[in-house]
C-alpha cells in the first residue's frame, strides 16, 4: 500500500520538526473528516498542546467499506530522528453507540508488554499525550456534526518494525514497531552544539537581566513543576535537555546565584549516578546502584532478596519507582541529594546554589533539595 522508503532531509541551517504523535493527529483529523463528509482536507491544520497549528500535506488518503485512511510524511527537521521520513497513517473506522474512543496498533506500531511505561501491558505504544491529541480531535470533530465520538482508530508506520530496531522499543518490551510519542508536537533540532550553544546564551540573557535564580529542566512537563514554584520570566527558563553537563559547565565560569534542576525520576537518576549527557543513547539507568540505594533506606541495610530482583530486574526506572513507592520509601529524594552532589562537583567552587527537583509523570514533585 505505502512505501517504507525514508526520505532524506535537507540540507541548510537547523529546523525543527513535529512529532509522530502531531502526525498521527493530524491523519486522524484528516481521516475522520473524509470519512464524514467525503472529502479530504489538504493540507490538514491541527492545534498542538502549546498553541501551534501547522498545517501537514497528506500523502496518502483512501475511503473503503470499513472507514476512512490519510497519511502524513514525518518532518523531523533536523533533528537526527529514526522516524524522520516515515509515513505515519491513520484508518479510523465508526464503531457502536457507547464504545468511546478506541486506539489500535497497526503495522509498524508497537505494542507494550512490560510494566513501567506510561501505556499499560497490552495497549498499543501510543503515549498519553498523543492519545489526548486525538480523543480532543475526534471530539471536535464529531460534535460539530451532531455525531457520537465512537471511532476506532488505528495508527500504522510502513516498516515501522525495522526502525524499532534502532530505537530503545525492544528493550522497553515494545513489540513490534516503533511508539508514537510526543508531549508538545514539536521536534527540536538534536545538535549538541547547537543545543549547548543555545542553553549558554540562555545563562548570558540571564545573567544581563540580573537574575537571581534560572531553571535547567529536562522537559516541558518538569519545566512546568518547576515554574509554578517560581514563575521566573521565560527568558529565566533554560531549555537544559539531556545536556546538564553543558549547563553547568558554562555556570561554573558565568555563574547565576540559584539554580533549579528539574528533571524526571529517570533523567535525574543517571544524573545521580554521575553522568551529566543525560540522553538515552549515551548513558542508562544502572539498576544496581538503585538496588544499592533502595537498601540505604531500609531499617537493617538489608534489602529483602525478593525485593532486590524485582528491582534487579526491572524495565524502566519508573517501575523501580512504584516498587520503592509501595514500600515507603522515598528513593526520589535520595536520587535528587545525590544528583545535587554531582552538579555541585561539576560547579566547583562557583558561587551557586543548586536546587534539585525531581517530578513526577502527572507533573507532581516527588522531591525536592536545596
Amino acid at each position: 500500500m505505502m512505501s517504507a522508503e525514508r526520505q532524506d532531509k535537507p540540507n541548510g541551517e537547523l529546523q525543527r520538526g513535529w512529532t509522530t504523535g502531531a502526525c498521527a493527529t493530524a491523519a486522524t483529523k484528516a481521516a475522520l473528516i473524509a470519512l464524514i463528509t467525503g472529502d479530504f482536507p489538504d493540507p490538514v491544520a491541527i492545534v498542538l498542546p502549546k498553541g501551534e497549528a501547522p498545517h501537514f500535506p497528506l500523502c496518502y488518503e483512501a475511503i473503503n467499506d470499513s472507514g476512512a485512511l490519510a497519511g502524513i510524511v514525518k518532518d523531523a527537521g533536523d533533528d537526527p530522528d529514526v522516524t524522520h521520513g516515515a509515513t505515519i497513517i491513520a484508518h479510523v473506522v465508526p464503531l457502536p453507540p457507547g464504545s468511546g474512543i478506541v486506539f489500535k496498533a497497526g503495522d509498524g506500531v508497537g505494542t507494550v508488554t512490560k510494566a513501567g511505561l506510561p501505556i499499560g501491558p497490552g495497549e498499543p505504544a501510543i503515549n498519553p499525550v498523543p492519545r489526548q491529541m486525538m480523543r480532543d480531535v475526534v471530539g471536535e470533530i464529531c460534535a460539530e456534526h451532531m455525531l457520537p465520538p465512537d471511532i476506532q482508530i488505528t495508527i500504522s508506520v510502513p516498516g515501522g518494525g525495522e526502525l524499532a530496531k534502532q530505537t530503545w522499543n525492544p528493550r522497553l518490551g515494545i513489540v513490534g514497531g516503533i511508539s508514537i510519542l510526543g508531549t508538545t508536537g514539536v521536534v527540536h533540532p538534536f545538535s549538541c552544539s547547537a543545543w549547548i550553544h543555545s542553553i549558554h546564551r540562555g545563562v548570558d540573557v540571564a545573567r544581563a537581566a540580573g537574575y537571581e535564580r534560572v531553571i535547567g529542566a529536562t522537559g516541558s512537563t518538569s519545566e512546568a513543576a518547576a515554574q509554578a514554584l517560581y514563575e521566573l520570566p521565560e527568558t529565566g527558563l533554560l531549555d537544559m535537555g539531556d545536556f546538564a553537563g553543558g549547563l553547568l559547565k558554562y555556570l561554573r565560569v558565568h555563574p547565576v546565584p540559584n539554580i533549579t534542576l528539574a528533571g524526571g525520576f529517570a533523567k535525574l537518576v543517571k544524573m545521580a549516578q554521575g553522568a551529566l549527557d543525560l540522553h538515552s543513547g549515551r548513558s542508562q539507568v544502572d539498576f544496581e546502584w538503585l538496588a544499592r540505594e533502595t537498601a540505604k533506606l531500609v531499617s537493617d541495610g538489608k534489602l529483602d532478596a525478593a525485593v532486590k530482583q524485582q528491582i534487579l530486574e526491572a524495565n524502566t526506572a519508573a517501575e523501580v519507582l512504584s516498587v520503592t513507592q509501595g514500600l515507603g520509601l522515598d528513593l526520589p529524594a535520595v536520587v535528587a541529594g545525590k544528583a545535587q552532589e554531582t552538579a555541585r562537583g561539576v560547579l566547583r567552587d562557583a558561587p551557586v546554589a543548586v536546587e534539585v527537583i525531581v517530578v513526577g509523570r502527572q507533573g507532581e514533585v516527588l522531591a525536592r533539595v536545596n
